[in-house]
Order: C-alpha cells, then structure tokens, then sequence
C-alpha cells in the first residue's frame, strides 16, 4: 500500500522529497503529494518529516 502525505500536516519543507529513492514525491501548491503508482512503500519519507505527514495508507 502506497504512502499518502496528509496535507493537514505537511509543512512545505520538501524533506520528503529529498529522501525518495524513486522521486514519487512533488510539490503541488506549496504542498508535497505522493505518486502511489510510484511509491516503493519504502517509508523513507515517513522517516524524515519533522512533523510525520507521510503514511501508509
């Protein structure tokens, strides 16, 4: 199951995207999205958020 970053929480900080392996992440309006059929689930960027938006879904 792909990882989904809750745009409640995310912050902008683009930490997520700098730790994917596979550059699922991007920035959409001042926000960072997951490409799920991209994602490895590999949780890296869960790993690396300040603030713990991203999860599995």
């Amino acid at each position: 199951m792909a990882y989904k970053i809750n745009q409640d929480e995310c912050l902008g900080c683009g930490a997520c995207a700098a730790e994917c392996p596979v550059n699922a992440i991007s920035e959409k309006d001042g926000k960072y999205v997951i490409n799920p059929d991209e994602c490895l689930e590999c949780g890296a960027c869960a790993g690396v958020c300040p603030v713990g938006a991203p999860a599995a879904e």
